[in-house]
């Protein structure tokens, strides 16, 4: 889940990176932030589909958190909007733009911690997720937290992100049609499919995890493999401009 947050106070940025490092570690979540000390700077990077979170401090100089909320409302719909103040009086006013929540400063864990867990309840129940069967049960596994999946004898080992691996006794048939319609996965080898979002680094017969993995890639599968990871990349870069 990639989270923008803005504001123009230092410390209640620093206050809310720190809390949502916190959540990243201690629920192993795959979410990224993005800080902004200003609307101006934040509107002027900003693309529709770049955020799935914005945190906005609602008095800023210039352009105030409500005006860049407009803004924002002009062309991502879908984004959550949470605004953030240390006074209420502009509580109902926030609701105009579809808001998801409206916390007091300084931001407190208490209060951010549900509001990330309901986010991420939402985004699986949506289907940004694959349905496993595992040794201990069913299970959810995120598509952005699924770093690779590899297949040995007739186990298939999801790899997450956070470095923990889920098995599953299946054929690798029975999820790479799932995997595969998505822009992001790609098979490099007949025993490895990868999400290139989470690859550092490409060579001609390997590449890199982001957790540091190395991955074969097949002579057969290399040229479509490249050719799917440049476009990933070309993507990002054009999301964040």
């Amino acid at each position: 889940m990639q989270i923008a947050v803005c504001d123009d106070d230092p410390e209640e940025l620093v206050r809310i990176s720190s809390i949502l490092d916190d959540y990243r570690q201690e629920r192993k979540a795959s979410i990224c932030y993005r800080t902004f000390h200003s609307a101006t700077e934040l509107l002027a990077t900003a693309k529709s589909g770049d955020y799935d979170l914005y945190l906005l401090d609602v008095m800023m100089p210039a352009v105030s958190g409500m005006e860049a909320a407009r803004e924002l409302r002009g062309f991502d719909q879908d984004a959550a909007l949470v605004f953030l103040t240390s006074s209420p009086e502009f509580a109902v006013e926030s609701y105009r733009y579809k808001a998801q929540d409206y916390l007091l400063k300084p931001a407190k864990r208490e209060r951010l911690f549900p509001l990330l867990d309901a986010l991420l309840a939402k985004r699986q129940a949506s289907g940004e997720c694959l349905s496993v069967k595992t040794k201990t049960g069913a299970t959810l596994i995120l598509y952005e937290r699924l770093a690779y999946v590899e297949v040995v004898n007739k186990w298939v080992y999801f790899h997450l992100s956070d470095g923990s691996v889920r098995e599953v006794a299946s054929p690798l048939s029975a999820f790479e049609a799932d995997l595969l319609t998505r822009p992001e996965f790609v098979r490099t080898h007949r025993a490895y499919l990868v999400n290139l979002i989470q690859v550092a680094e490409l060579r001609a017969n390997e590449l890199t995890t982001l957790v540091g993995d190395k991955i074969p890639v097949s002579r057969q599968n290399y040229a479509e493999v490249r050719e799917a990871y440049l476009g990933q990349l070309f993507a990002r870069r054009g999301r964040l401009k």
